[in-house]
């Protein structure tokens, strides 16, 4: 039987002195896909937060601002000064005035129905919808359109 005398260990990766740097760059790469994903799908938790609650404010300030209110104030729900009851533009107003840092009110749409009217005891339901675009570097996504809907009855 032939023995084989072992070598050093600096001697048998003698030969393998850029594989390092290679095995680093891929683990690189590997890792900031998983950051700009966690990055990303942060984002969009955050714009997802953002429609809800914003959707369950409006319907409430709509509904406390209902067709009883006048220009006096006399029912400014939450601190909100209103010229009297609330319509569509007045509701989509409302929304953009709540739109944080890192969304884009431009891709907020806003869908207000009284049903059957503004009167106390009726319905409100706000639709808000955020089309999010994710921020991939080097990778073209699609548009994902976050929407909620709440409704409230209509109190003032």
């Amino acid at each position: 039987m032939k023995r084989t005398a072992k070598r050093p260990v600096f001697a048998r990766l003698a030969g393998e002195s850029g594989s390092n740097l290679v095995e680093y760059a891929i683990l690189f790469i590997a890792f900031m896909m998983l950051m700009f994903g966690i990055t990303g799908f942060g984002h969009a938790l955050y714009a997802y937060t953002f429609v809800s609650n914003v959707a369950r404010d409006a319907s409430r300030w709509a509904a406390v601002n209902g067709s009883t209110c006048n220009s006096d104030n006399s029912c400014n729900g939450a601190g909100v000064m209103n010229n009297g009851p609330v319509d569509g533009p007045a509701i989509t107003a409302y929304v953009t005035s709540r739109t944080p840092l890192g969304i884009d009110p431009a891709q907020i749409t806003v869908t207000s129905t009284w049903i059957p009217d503004n009167k106390p005891g009726s319905t409100v339901e706000v639709q808000v919808q955020y089309n999010f675009n994710f921020i991939f570097p080097l990778i073209r996504t699609s548009t994902l359109p976050l929407t909620s809907t709440s409704e409230t009855m209509v109190i003032h």
